[in-house]
């Protein structure tokens, strides 16, 4: 099948009550496994960006890094990754934020983005919202400009996106 007439959905295998009872975890690993589905994908995480000025991709540890990668290097972007607290080297920019029982922490380096740098944020997934709205702040601590988020897959039921309305949004497949 041509990779422009592939219907992305037919590679996300859904599993019910994983990781636990209630949910449908929505697995990406055959897309990934599938070279023309992947290659899809990357193209359309792209959609709506080729001509944004984009300097860097920012994506979320750790699905993100496999697509943000990709898109950056297809933009001909830097890649900068957020990663979850204590895991970068060098001086860091924190930001602590709320998850549904408890609390998270995501780090980048201080000087990962030049000031006023065009940033697309890639991620895997929109659930909820609340770890990409966090990811964003922490880029706009540094004095990075967020030209949009893209994510491969949104769950609309979820409505992560109210939290996302300041930012221009690319999902590739939704449920």
């Amino acid at each position: 099948m041509a990779a422009e007439n592939l219907n992305l959905k037919n590679y996300i295998r859904s599993i019910p009550d994983w990781p636990k009872k209630g949910i449908l975890f929505r697995d990406i690993t055959p897309l990934l496994a599938d070279q023309a589905a992947l290659d899809t994908a990357i193209r359309e995480l792209c959609d709506g960006f080729r001509n944004a000025n984009v300097d860097y991709v920012a994506a979320i540890e750790a699905r993100g890094f496999i697509f943000g990668a990709a898109v950056a290097q297809t933009l001909q972007a830097g890649f900068l990754p957020v990663r979850k607290k204590g895991k970068l080297p060098y001086k860091t920019e924190t930001i602590k934020y709320d998850l549904e029982y408890a609390t998270d922490t995501l780090e980048v380096h201080k000087d990962a983005a030049s000031r006023d740098a065009n940033v697309l944020m890639v991620d895997d997934l929109l659930a909820t919202g609340g770890t990409m709205a966090a990811s964003c702040e922490l880029l706009e601590k540094i004095g990075a400009k967020i030209v949009g988020i893209s994510f491969l897959i949104e769950l609309t039921n979820l409505k992560g996106r109210d939290k996302l309305k300041q930012y221009r949004i690319n999902s590739v497949i939704k449920y």
